[in-house]
Formats: C-alpha cells, sequence, structure tokens
C-alpha cells in the first residue's frame, strides 16, 4: 500500500486503499469538431468544454483531472462524457458518490504527478493508496454537510447571475434605451414602475453629441464619472510576516485569492488597498469588471480599482459593464501577446448622467440588487471557507459527523 495521509479514524472505519472502494477509469477522446450539439457535459481536466449529444456515463459521477490540469475533481449530477484528460469513477463499489468526491477533494495530486513535460495522473498510482473509510451512513452525512455549504454556495452564484442581468436589463431600459421617457412621450405609464419613480423621469428629449437623451440629462466621458487607479508593481513592496496582503491579478479577479496568490507587504499605500465591495477592472489580457468579494488585497497593476466621489457606485459599475464587450474587441485586435486598451478609450467611452437627487430616486431600485450581489459572495467566501475548514477532518475522520448533524448513525 502507498501511504496516504494521516489517518485518525473512529471505531466502525476501516482501513482500506482507493482502489478498493472507487475504480478510476481513464477518459474517452473527443475534440470539438466532433461535438454533436447535446445536453451532455463533456469534462476535462479543467471543467466543462462543452455539449455533445451523446454521454459515456450516467450519473452521478466524479471525474478527476489527469492531464495537465491536476487536482481538479467534479461532481455530475446526470449523464456526462469524461475526456481524455480526466480519470472518471467507473464503479463506486456501494458508495456514496458524493462522499467519494469529497474525498478525492483531499487527494494531494500532484504529489501523484508522473508526468514528464505535462503533469500527469496514473490510476495505477491512485488506487494502492492506503485511506480511513467510513460506513456507508456516515459518508451520506459527511455528504450532507459539507454538500449543504456546497448548494448553498451554488444557489447564491445563480442568484447573482440573475440579479446582475435584472441590474443590466433595467439599466440599459433607463439609460440607453430611455424607455421610460418613450412612455410618457406617448401618454402611457412607464412599465413595471410605481409612480414616485415614473416621476423622476422627463417626458421629452435632447439633442446632444452622442444624440437623443433625457431632457435635462447629461452626456459624460465614462472617466469623467469615475477616477479609474491602476494598480502599482508590487514586487517593490515584497511582503514581510504574516500580515502580508494578497495581491489581486487578473487571476484573483477571475477566481479569488488562492494559496498561489503572491504576497505584498502591507506598506503598499492605502488608496491601493482593495476591500469587499470595490469595483475592479482588469484593463489587460482577460478584460473583466468586478464587484471584489476576496476580502483584503493588494491592487496589482493591469487593473483598475473604479472609484467615484460624484456617481454612485452601481452606476459607474454598469457603465464600465455597459462598455465592456467594445473594450474586449479593442483588446482583441491588439497585435501584443496580451491586449489592453488605453486611457484614452475611457474619455471616449460616453455615459448619460441624470441631475443628482434623480440619479439618486433611480439607485433606489437598481443599488439593492447590486448590493446584494455583494451580500450573497461575501456569504458563499464565508461558507467556503468552513468547507474547506471541515473537509479534511471530516474525511480523515478526526472529526466526527455526529458532532455537526442530529442524523443517527451506527458505529458498530
Amino acid at each position: 500500500h502507498v501511504r496516504g495521509p494521516a489517518i485518525h479514524m473512529n471505531a466502525a472505519w476501516t482501513s482500506t486503499t482507493i482502489g478498493d472502494q472507487a475504480t478510476l477509469q481513464r477518459g474517452f477522446d473527443i475534440t470539438r469538431r466532433q461535438f454533436i450539439p447535446g445536453c451532455t457535459p463533456v469534462i476535462s481536466s479543467g471543467g466543462v468544454i462543452g455539449y455533445h449529444s451523446e454521454a459515456k456515463s450516467g450519473g452521478p459521477g466524479v471525474v478527476l483531472g489527469r492531464k495537465g490540469t491536476l487536482g481538479t475533481v467534479f461532481y455530475v449530477e446526470g449523464e456526462y462524457w469524461p475526456h481524455d484528460t480526466t480519470l472518471w469513477v467507473k464503479d463506486f463499489h456501494g458508495n456514496w458518490p458524493r462522499y467519494v468526491y469529497y474525498f478525492f477533494k483531499t487527494l494531494d495530486a500532484i504529489r501523484l504527478d508522473v508526468g514528464s513535460a505535462n503533469p500527469t495522473l496514473n490510476r495505477n498510482h491512485v488506487h494502492p493508496i492506503a485511506a480511513p473509510w467510513a460506513p456507508l451512513r456516515e459518508q451520506q452525512a459527511i455528504a450532507h454537510v459539507l454538500g449543504t455549504l456546497d448548494d448553498k454556495i451554488e444557489l447564491n452564484r445563480r442568484m447573482n447571475e440573475t440579479l446582475e442581468e435584472m441590474a443590466r436589463a433595467i439599466f440599459k431600459s433607463w439609460f440607453v434605451d430611455f424607455d421610460p421617457v418613450k412612455a410618457k412621450m406617448d401618454g402611457r405609464k412607464p412599465y413595471g414602475m410605481d409612480d414616485e419613480t415614473a416621476a423622476l423621469f422627463p417626458d421629452s428629449f435632447e439633442d446632444s453629441e452622442i444624440g437623443r437623451i433625457s431632457k435635462g440629462w447629461s452626456v459624460h466621458n465614462l472617466d469623467g464619472i469615475a477616477e479609474f487607479l491602476n494598480g502599482l508593481a508590487l514586487q517593490k513592496y515584497p511582503a514581510e510576516g504574516p500580515e502580508a496582503l494578497p495581491v489581486v491579478k487578473i487571476a484573483e479577479l477571475r477566481n479569488g485569492i488562492s494559496p498561489k496568490s503572491g504576497r505584498a507587504s502591507t506598506d503598499v499605500p492605502e488608496r491601493y488597498v482593495v476591500a469587499d465591495g470595490d469595483l475592479l477592472f482588469s484593463w489587460s489580457g482577460s478584460l473583466l469588471a468586478k464587484l471584489w468579494s476576496g476580502g483584503p488585497g493588494a491592487l496589482n497593476q493591469h487593473l483598475f480599482k473604479v472609484t467615484s466621489a460624484s456617481h454612485p457606485r452601481w452606476f459607474c459599475y454598469q457603465w464600465v459593464l455597459r462598455h465592456l464587450p467594445e473594450f474586449q474587441r479593442i483588446a482583441a485586435d491588439k497585435a501584443t501577446t496580451m491586449g489592453h486598451i488605453q486611457r484614452r478609450h475611457l474619455a471616449e467611452a460616453k455615459t448619460v448622467s441624470p441631475p443628482g437627487p434623480v440619479l439618486d430616486g433611480l439607485g433606489a431600485t437598481i443599488a439593492p440588487l447590486i448590493d446584494r450581489v455583494v451580500h450573497n459572495s461575501l456569504e458563499s467566501r464565508t461558507l467556503g471557507s468552513l468547507r474547506d475548514a471541515l473537509l479534511p477532518k471530516l474525511i480523515s475522520g478526526e472529526l466526527d459527523v455526529r458532532e455537526l448533524t442530529d442524523l443517527p448513525i451506527e458505529t458498530a
């Protein structure tokens, strides 16, 4: 047997090997050109890469990154196609599939890398690893505790998608298409709007440099409604001691802080420190705009922190999102390896703004949506930290799941 993680078994647990509890098999090769449109996810070592009309396995399923990206583990409810870059559980041997998923989340796949140029995970090296193993009822309870946390995180993610879509739709209707003004000009009540909100809109248009806009409103450059503060070259602020700040780069903006994230000194000037709720915008590489929820961090170069003394956060955020596709197109046209936009593009991007009191009144509808997005993201971060703390202790048997649940579990 290969030595596995430290084992702190409860009385009813067994000492076994991974191969005796979950048989792994290499996935199946398929190229994107071979995809036939369908509903079956094709899962590679990096996640879902597309959807195909045929499945190779029914769900629930567990898939591990085998080649390229090691250490990734995916749980699938329905039918799926495990890609050639993965290993998948062909036989659960009567074990609870979601428990098996969480077990593999604790596997140090990097340590098992047998590749030369490219990282590779070999099932023959995984199967002999010794492991503590819970009885079925305890497996179900452990999966229930961890799964409840993951399910809430996923619910928050889907809820945020909906909230973001609602905010963008309302913003476009009011500030781009001017639907309420058009309705009032036609003698109609603006759709889905109470009288107090409708009264904030004028009933006519006026000409501007970008065409007709709501009467009494004004046109500003994007960099005229907010400050776009570029980050620092943080190698000038090397980390010292345990109080170091995680460095927020494009990867962190996309995926959050990780153990691989760099660290910077707390001597970073205050204005370059990122806080929860800050609007961040990467202007090179992968152009993204996001409300940060990863805790205190240091703003790296290639990212803007967007702040405004004259306009609310939700308003600046929506205008950045509105211009983001055009900024991405500009960056994609660059001949360099890392496309980017320049500050002049911020000046060329136009925004339309109502008078301050009107903007405050309209914010009563959109701002709560954005505030809820931030709240949900912060909640998910807390739940994720709790899950990550519980996961190794529950899977190793160090922590008795009966301390966390009222489910009756037989141990004899």
